[in-house]
């Protein structure tokens, strides 16, 4: 923020800016004066910063309003947001190319230094007619941004300019100029007490800490019915093996009555497997036994 000799400031520091940054291709005496175009050209080497225009920054025209209390007060203090435009006219000797050297330096510089420093910005407010500028102190930095001006524009602007010939140029525009109101506002109340509330999760009135609550409410009533753990704790029966085994085999999608029919004919099959199982050891301790008494036998015989 700062107070109305900030348009004027700024003009100035862009003509020191430009002077003090035209070397070391400019080996010459150049004068950089802030004012329009010259009606006759001057035939020194000459560099002019013009102020051609002052237009409110789109994005902060409506955002900084006056702001007061319900009695009339006044709280925050109104502030204009403007952008300025700047036509920089160079001047020399033609046929040494002198304007375009110049204009060369200018944009060189600009591009360099877009952010208006804030030792340039103290220099200019040392001129006695910039005396109380204090744009120093504004937090919010002037930048340099070059403007694209076509042939109608351009022409527009120099038949402005009465009876003032054409010359080389380029535009800038300067961004952003807070002007506040000259009112002073109402300081604001110190607070009179503070209040601190330290709760824990869990209490009445405390926020709900992060992540879900359920799997914590799971845990601390224990463990579900018909869970793992539940389950678990009881031995399976055999009758249980046999269907979690029928319904293994019954096919994905089949009807409820198949696989009650594939149940029962796995019950009956593994029913019957083990008595097979058991009689094929009889059968094979049995044969040796008649083996061994026929061979007994022929001994005998042979022997008797």
């Amino acid at each position: 923020m700062s107070n109305a000799l900030a348009i004027a400031t700024v003009t100035q520091a862009l003509a020191l800016l430009i002077e003090n940054n035209l070397g070391p291709e400019m080996d010459i005496a150049v004068k950089v004066e802030a004012r329009k175009p010259h009606a006759e050209p001057p035939t020194e080497p000459t560099v002019n910063v013009f102020l051609y225009q002052v237009t409110p920054n789109p994005s902060m025209r409506h955002t900084d309003l006056p702001t007061r209390a319900s009695d009339g007060t006044l709280l925050k203090r109104p502030a204009a947001a403007l952008d300025l435009h700047y036509l920089i006219s160079a001047y020399g000797d033609e046929t040494e190319l002198v304007g375009q050297r110049l204009i060369g330096c200018v944009i060189r510089a600009l591009h360099e230094i877009p952010v208006l420093p804030k030792e340039l910005i103290e220099l200019a407010a040392e001129r006695p007619y910039l005396a109380g500028s204090d744009l120093a102190e504004s937090p919010q930095r002037v930048r340099f941004t070059p403007t694209v001006m076509d042939i109608d524009e351009t022409s527009k602007l120099w038949g402005m300019l009465h009876q003032t010939p054409y010359t080389l140029s380029v535009a800038y525009q300067a961004s952003l100029v807070l002007i506040e109101g000259r009112e002073k506002p109402v300081p604001a109340k110190p607070v009179e007490e503070r209040t601190v509330r330290v709760l824990p999760f869990g209490a009445p009135g405390a926020p709900v800490p992060p992540g879900p609550s359920a799997p914590a409410e799971a845990s601390a009533e224990g463990p579900a019915e018909g869970s793992a753990e539940g389950s678990a704790e009881q031995p399976a029966s055999a009758e249980d093996e046999d269907e979690a085994q029928a319904q293994a085999q019954a096919p994905i999608g089949a009807p409820a009555k198949k696989r009650t029919a594939s149940k029962s004919v796995a019950s009956k099959s593994t029913g019957s497997k083990p008595a097979a199982k058991r009689a094929a050891p009889a059968s094979r301790t049995g044969a040796p036994a008649r083996t061994r008494k026929e061979s007994g036998a022929g001994e005998d015989g042979k022997e008797s």
